[in-house]
């Protein structure tokens, strides 16, 4: 078999392969694939946790509660950023649009029907969740 020119002999390129072969079956990271690879937070980074529907774990605001952060964050999440201002009955449209579970429809659908709301913190506020005792 003609090899041609190569960086390297055909015993690296076998070491190489086996190298490859041992890390994908192993489950490792082969270096075509490193790029898909989180890097580590930084040291001065809280832990948080991996699970989108575990529990957190760090990064909770000070006088905020791990559900008070995961209920307005769904409610960020259906609602989104260009609603805003808005009142109950629009709140109550945009989250029937994004199928927002029942619990949200709920919850809004108790807010007063007068007020307009300029943002999430807002709505947090009236639902009487906990919010930051001090931002930035």
């Amino acid at each position: 078999m003609e090899r041609g020119n190569t960086k390297h002999g055909v015993a690296r390129d076998e070491q190489m392969k086996n190298e490859l072969a041992t890390a994908a079956r192993n489950g490792d990271t082969t270096p075509a694939a490193e790029w898909a690879d989180p890097e580590a937070p930084g040291t001065e980074q809280p832990d948080v946790a991996a699970e989108p529907n575990g529990a957190l774990v760090g990064g909770v605001p000070p006088g905020m509660t791990p559900e008070d952060v995961q209920l307005r964050s769904a409610l960020a999440a259906h609602l989104g950023k260009e609603i805003y201002p808005a009142r109950r009955d629009e709140l109550l449209i945009r989250l029937r649009e994004e199928s927002a579970p029942d619990r949200l429809v709920h919850l809004v659908a108790g807010l007063p029907a007068e007020e307009e709301f300029a943002n999430v913190q807002d709505i947090a506020v009236e639902l009487g969740l906990h919010v930051e005792s001090q931002r930035f």
